[in-house]
């Protein structure tokens, strides 16, 4: 497809507003529902949805293509993706949405050092320095926060449960790029909806949605709708420009959260809780995202240093 940097910046954009906005929306319901249950929501939200979509442009994957090798990388993905999931809502009953955003830059890392033994890959001195600099960010970030991590209360169980999730998504993530080859990527994201769907539907309480007021059904709603809008535009989003830049928007996401919660609190005070965040947890994401962003575009540097100095 031929490139369009503001069609594809606008859809880069749409997902990551997307992205930053869930944790704040999924808050607002895991007191009221159980975690299993509103990834179930989700996931079959997401995939008839899709199914929908591949239908309309016949585009449904075939299952005659599914070999025992990519029946085991559907299986992987599966469980990547739900256990991600899962543990992702389970950890907003202990931390603020922003604290578990700020650890999503994680997963990215992980799977880059799990890229090296997989695929050989190589690190380079850009991802080594990204790396450092988001640790020493995640330091600055809970500076406040060292106290819980030594009486391992609550929001330390939080973290870790936040942490586990950005180790489970390298399991989708590696599933998906081996499996690039014979399914597009949202034919392979539509068999692991299906997937997650049967999996969660056994714990689901499917009830529970009639606890729910109108504004934490909202919140559902918006949830539900959110996985299909923030993968389809993320997707689109690559194939109209490179994915360098596309992935260098994705690091914001940490930042859109924090924005976003900071204009909710201040709208509605009533139904959001203040973040508590001092200048040097700011100073903490800021140092996330670069690390992050570094890590993306570093490898570009040294051109456009070299052009320059043309």
């Amino acid at each position: 497809m031929q490139q369009q940097p503001l069609a594809g910046f606008l859809l880069a954009l749409t997902a990551v507003c997307m992205w930053g906005a869930l944790p704040i929306a999924l808050q607002q319901i895991v007191a009221v529902m159980d975690a299993q249950t509103i990834v179930w929501y989700r996931f079959i939200t997401s995939a008839i949805g899709l199914f929908i979509l591949l239908g309309l442009r016949k585009k449904l994957p075939k299952p005659t293509a599914l070999r025992q090798r990519y029946l085991l990388l559907i299986m992987l993905g599966i469980l990547g993706l739900s256990a991600n999931f899962f543990l992702f809502n389970l950890a907003l009953n202990y931390i603020p949405p922003t604290s578990s955003q700020v650890l999503s830059p994680l997963s990215s890392f992980i799977m880059l050092f799990v890229g090296v033994f997989v695929f050989k890959e190589h690190i380079g001195l850009h991802q080594k320095i990204g790396l450092v600099i988001l640790i020493l960010g995640l330091v600055l970030f809970f500076n406040q926060r060292f106290s819980d991590f030594l009486q391992l209360n609550d929001y330390f169980k939080g973290i870790v449960i936040a942490l586990c999730a950005s180790s489970c998504w390298v399991a989708y993530g590696m599933a998906q790029k081996l499996m690039l080859s014979r399914f597009s990527s949202q034919q392979i994201l539509l068999m692991i909806y299906i997937g997650c769907t049967i999996i969660f539907t056994p714990f689901a309480n499917i009830q529970q949605v009639s606890a729910l007021n109108s504004f934490q059904l909202g919140c559902l709603i918006f949830c539900c709708l959110n996985t299909i809008i923030a993968y389809g535009t993320y997707g689109e989003a690559l194939n109209r420009w490179d994915v360098s830049k596309v992935s260098a928007i994705m690091t914001q996401i940490p930042i859109f959260t924090i924005i976003f919660t900071e204009i909710l609190i201040a709208v509605y005070p009533q139904l959001f809780v203040n973040q508590e965040l001092n200048w040097i947890s700011y100073l903490g994401a800021i140092a996330v995202v670069s690390g992050s962003l570094l890590s993306v575009l570093g490898h570009k540097l040294p051109a456009i240093f070299h052009r320059k100095n043309r």
